[in-house]
């Protein structure tokens, strides 16, 4: 892999840091929407900047996309279409879905790329020190080509099949653990506090016990301090929990905290905290 070029596509929350830590090994050149928010990672390790999606992955060998949602990946791979070289590896880092996945792969088998879908388990922290977990769908046979790539950014790959798509399957399943495990924490804090008892105390109560968890006490701060810094945007959350439902409406299964969990999110969204960390469905009221 020495030498390659990797051209990575959305430098957002995941996507910055997922660039940062593959310059260590790899030549980087970037692309993001917004040209501004790519620009401070020319700093890092030679990472070049590029103004168009095609003029980044044009020469790459490796293509990693790190995008909001499937319609986005596959306008944007639409944009750097002229660039991209036959059997080029495509990585698609983003939660984007069932039907959207399906759409990401005939799009790649169509323009003869290697396909791999492999969304990624970890929000800022994890991305940022290279512990991220990758879900990994796709050909056994160019593997040895993108391990490198997942051994640079994340702590563990996951192989989860041959078979692009199924990665995304298991990412829902386990966002919809995430975001149930956050909505119980903002539920039982602002159930307290709506009944007259500080919420702390049901901090101090689960600690040390068979409830308490580092992320029980990473999102219970966050919301009692009211730091929603984000490490996962709540629109993002709400996106993937809409994700959720859809493929579960198709698999025939009831969804009904993915159902209750939108609804918190909804709330805050119209109050205007979409923009702030998940954590923020203890502002939903």
């Amino acid at each position: 892999m020495t030498g390659t070029k990797i051209a990575v596509l959305g430098t957002g929350i995941i996507g910055a840091p997922v660039a940062r830590n593959l310059s260590r090994d790899f030549a980087v050149r970037v692309w993001n929407r917004t040209r501004a928010k790519a620009e401070p990672l020319a700093a890092t390790n030679g990472i070049e900047v590029a103004g168009t999606p095609t003029e980044a992955v044009t020469g790459a060998g490796i293509v990693v996309t790190v995008l909001k949602d499937g319609p986005t990946a596959l306008r944007v791979m639409r944009d750097a279409a002229p660039g991209l070289a036959e059997d080029a590896i495509w990585i698609q880092l983003g939660t984007v879905g069932v039907t959207a996945i399906e759409e990401l792969a005939g799009f790649a088998e169509r323009h003869r790329l290697v396909f791999y879908d492999a969304p990624v388990q970890g929000t800022r922290q994890p991305a940022e020190s290279g512990r991220l977990v990758i879900l990994a769908s796709g050909p056994e046979d160019a593997r040895a080509h993108v391990q490198p790539v997942f051994d640079a950014i994340g702590s563990r790959t996951v192989w989860v099949s041959p078979r692009p798509g199924d990665s995304s399957r298991l990412k829902l399943a386990l966002n919809s653990l995430v975001l149930a495990l956050t909505h119980g924490t903002a539920e039982s804090l602002a159930l307290a506090e709506a009944l007259g008892v500080d919420p702390r105390l049901v901090v101090d109560v689960v600690t040390g016990g068979p409830l308490d968890s580092g992320y029980f006490q990473t999102k219970a701060a966050a919301m009692l301090n009211g730091a929603y810094e984000p490490a996962f945007a709540l629109a993002n959350a709400a996106k993937d929990t809409r994700l959720i439902l859809e493929a579960a409406e198709v698999a025939g299964f009831h969804a009904d905290l993915a159902a209750g969990g939108l609804r918190r999110f909804e709330r805050a969204l119209e109050k205007g905290h979409g923009d702030k960390d998940m954590a923020a469905s203890y502002l939903a009221g």
